[in-house]
């Protein structure tokens, strides 16, 4: 395997440092000794086609040593900083970059995917050579997926269609895009695939012979007049026949570039010169010409496209670009590569613009649904070309409105945006745009700003960033107001209550995860829409279930299981009730009104269920008493207890911030056990808490409500009675 590394740098001519390399190897294989893929070849199989392709790139010495150790951290028992000491820092860095998340527990596999790429997109920013050895491993990942269980071929394929694909697409790697592209295909439409492939190849004869006639005619035509090329047919890949088929409902047979050539020319005037000459031969088909020389494609593509009717009717399409224009085409970024020769190519870092977009989204994407959304809609979606007035170009996601346009130029153009142009004349503001259209914004400085419908309206996650600040900014105080209703909805919505649910020891973890330094900045963000109110609760519960232990404890269940083992070493005593001077009948406490020792009592005979106790004051009993008056039998409190006993109080005050704070002190004060707790705010703001405490006596209850009388805004505190 080695030696194939070895032979591959040569056949390529890189100017790499071999030793480095077969250190990288060595280190690898030791790492990797005894580890399997499933397709039963060793491990270090996997790590070494990665490297093989990255030289096909004609990438550094540094990212090949990376792609050799790509898995080393992830998978062995070596380290970061194992891997810095035996190479350098930016060998160690290219491999944390590419190392997955895979070691930490995340609650639904889009958030560890969504973690998984904003990881992969902050490596990128510090050094795009991370991007590129993670499409080199998901392209051998990809070219061996036959051996994984189809559940994991789909899972795996469709990733890659979402995401990687696209990158290497934004990239200009075309090489490795149209393979992805292929092989996701492969494992997710098998029988569209394959239908595919068999369509190809009947008529692949009769492609090849009319591919063969137009280079003939070519050749001699170009080299009549002097211009040296290059000329091969260009082979059609199967997912851009099966996305034209699918998404613009056409047969196989109204595919027009099936037949497909590309000119490889010395200069850009040569490309054109070409061009005329193509022209000449053959009729091109009108509004299938496009100049991506003079107007190149964000990810650095050039090239000259033209579909023109070629011998016998057929159409045909013809590529002309440059030497220099196709190893772009299918290197990208790659093929201009700043680390090359110490080179700081200005441009590389133009190209990488929407990298440095999606790092500012990411900060404020608040959760993984939210964030992959902006991944895959704003960025990895068709394109289209729009020009400014003074012809620069812009290119916005398919579906984009003049409202991404003027947000696009500046966030300034977008707020102050009162109307739109489009090819000089006025369209709406929810107009799409189409690839050529030129447009101008119409602002005014007396503008109010934007509009929340502007929300509904804008395509790109740029566009609606920024509406979303500047409404943040604006209305931060209306924002608070709702987001905190928003919130308290929805936290009564899953069932919890927000007393309990909104206490600093969940709200601290909350804010640290959601990265805000108070709760007005979290209501104010839920409020302006930046993050959902459903996401917070998820985190509230989450902290609820890791402080499940600490809320027993508060709430005095650890103490009662205590409690209860005591109790059972000595001989347990029945509550002192005597009942007409009988003190070994049946009893049990009414449920209605809680007695407690020292409450004046008296007893009901129930049907079946012993003496029911009642306060004398319970409601309940003087119904009973009226309605069956010879059940009604005295009774008293006799002796020691060895039991506690429950008691509803409630009491009412004045609302203010931290009043339930004060009154669950004082209940911990006491050491008496909360079995309950009900606190409501009526609309004049008026606190009303219902409690349920474990005492032991009448003396103790009457010692409590004295010091919840005492508390700062109560009113009122009794026995709550039935």
């Amino acid at each position: 395997m080695l030696q194939g590394i070895l032979d591959k740098i040569k056949e390529y001519k890189l100017d790499v440092d071999v030793n480095a390399i077969e250190k990288a190897y060595y280190l690898a294989e030791k790492a990797h000794k005894n580890q399997f893929r499933e397709s039963g070849e060793p491990y270090l199989s996997h790590p070494v086609e990665v490297a093989i392709i990255l030289i096909e790139m004609g990438l550094d010495t540094d990212t090949l040593c990376a792609a050799l150790l790509h898995d080393v951290v992830e998978d062995t028992e070596y380290t970061y900083d194992d891997i810095k000491r035996e190479f350098n820092e930016e060998v160690a860095n290219l491999v944390e970059g590419v190392t997955k998340l895979g070691k930490i527990k995340y609650k639904s596999k889009e958030e560890q995917q969504a973690e998984n790429i904003r990881k992969m997109f902050i490596a990128m920013a510090k050094d795009v050579r991370v991007i590129l050895i993670k499409l080199a491993d998901r392209l051998h990942n990809m070219r061996t997926l036959k051996y994984m269980p189809p559940d994991k071929q789909k899972e795996k394929a469709q990733e890659t269609l979402d995401i990687f694909a696209p990158i290497a697409h934004r990239l200009g790697i075309s090489k490795i895009k149209w393979e992805l592209e292929d092989l996701s295909l492969r494992f997710l439409k098998p029988e569209e695939y394959y239908d595919l492939v068999n369509k190809v190849a009947q008529k692949r004869a009769e492609r090849e012979n009319s591919i063969n006639q137009i280079v003939a005619v070519l050749k001699e035509k170009l080299k009549q007049s002097g211009i040296n090329a290059d000329i091969e047919g260009r082979p059609k890949h199967f997912y851009s026949i099966y996305r034209k088929m699918h998404y613009k409902n056409k047969t196989f047979d109204q595919i027009f570039d099936l037949l497909a050539v590309r000119i490889i020319v010395e200069t850009v005037r040569d490309c054109y010169a070409a061009l005329g000459i193509v022209h000449t031969l053959w009729k091109p088909i009108p509004g299938r010409f496009k100049d991506y020389i003079a107007m190149p494609k964000p990810n650095m593509y050039q090239s000259l496209h033209s579909t023109v009717i070629g011998p016998g009717g057929q159409p045909f399409e013809i590529q002309i670009r440059t030497w220099d224009m196709h190893r772009t085409a299918e290197y990208g970024i790659a093929a201009h590569w700043k680390y090359k020769e110490g080179i700081n190519d200005g441009k590389i870092d133009d190209r990488l613009k929407w990298l440095r977009e999606i790092m500012e989204y990411q900060r404020e994407a608040r959760d993984a649904k939210e964030f992959m959304e902006t991944v895959k809609i704003d960025f990895f979606s068709d394109e289209v070309f729009v020009f400014t007035p003074k012809g620069a170009v812009i290119d916005l996601p398919v579906d984009s409105t003049p409202i991404d346009f003027a947000y696009r130029i500046h966030t300034d153009i977008g707020n102050k945006c009162v109307g739109a142009k489009v090819n000089g004349r006025m369209v709406p503001l929810d107009y799409k745009l189409k690839t050529g259209d030129i447009v101008e914004i119409i602002t005014s400085a007396t503008s109010r700003g934007p509009s929340r419908d502007w929300l509904n309206i804008a395509k790109s996650s740029q566009a609606k960033s920024k509406i979303r600040h500047w409404f943040k900014k604006t209305f931060k105080e209306e924002n608070i107001d709702k987001g905190k209703e928003s919130l308290e909805k929805e936290i009564k919505r899953q069932g919890l209550n927000a007393f309990e649910a909104l206490k600093s020891e969940y709200m601290d973890a909350v804010l640290k995860r959601f990265n805000y330094q108070s709760m007005e900045d979290l209501y104010s963000s839920i409020g302006s829409g930046a993050i959902t109110s459903a996401g917070v609760v998820t985190k509230i519960k989450e902290e609820m279930r890791k402080n499940e232990l600490d809320g027993q404890r508060r709430l005095g269940i650890i103490e009662r299981q205590q409690e209860g083992r005591k109790r059972q070493k000595v001989e347990a005593k029945k509550p002192g009730i005597e009942v007409k001077g009988e003190k070994d009948l049946m009893t049990r406490f009414a449920k209605c009104c809680n007695p407690v020792p020292g409450d004046d009592i008296i007893g009901f005979i129930t049907k079946g269920r012993g003496v029911s106790i009642h306060r004398r004051d319970c409601k309940n009993f003087e119904h009973l008493a009226s309605v069956e008056p010879d059940r009604v039998v005295d009774a008293s409190w006799t002796g020691e207890h060895t039991t506690d006993f429950l008691a509803d109080v409630q009491i009412e005050a004045l609302d203010r911030y931290g009043l339930l704070a004060d009154i669950t002190t004082t209940i911990a004060n006491s050491k008496t056990v909360v079995r309950g707790i009900n606190a409501r705010t009526n609309k004049n703001q008026y606190a009303v808490i219902s409690l349920t405490l474990q005492v032991t006596d009448i003396e103790h209850l009457d010692k409590l409500m004295k010091d919840f009388r005492k508390i700062t805004g109560v009113t009122d505190v009794y026995r709550h009675r039935n």
